[in-house]
């Protein structure tokens, strides 16, 4: 018995409908953690002004030693912060990955479509 070809097509696009589904999936998975990030950075934003306020405050009133461990803190705080700008625009650029990688397969598969179609 010979290979039956409207089979394989047929589980072609079990695949693709597959590999969409787990696309798709991804990508909302990275957007929950876009969102959770995204929260993540703001607060990271209101620590260091937080921070730097404080620090303005303790220079203001000359306390020597208040500055200097308000100083670490906030150099504490934007460190924390820039790790957290980094994970998130990490995150953006993985989304936008995926996004083009889920439309270059759906053109893809439109164009084959379209080939087999006029054949």
């Amino acid at each position: 018995m010979g290979p039956d070809l409207r089979r394989r097509m047929v589980s072609g696009s079990a695949v693709h409908t597959a590999e969409f589904i787990v696309s798709s999936a991804r990508l909302g998975e990275l957007y929950e953690c876009s969102a959770l990030l995204r929260r993540t950075r703001v607060r990271s934003e209101e620590i260091v002004d937080e921070a730097r306020a404080l620090l303005a405050e303790a220079e203001q009133e000359g306390d020597p030693v208040r500055i200097l461990i308000l100083e670490s803190q906030l150099d504490e705080a934007r460190q924390a912060y820039h790790k957290v700008l980094t994970a998130y625009v990490t995150i953006c650029r993985r989304i936008n990955e995926e996004r083009q990688a889920i439309i270059h397969a759906q053109m893809e598969r439109e164009r084959s479509a379209r080939l087999s179609g006029v054949a």
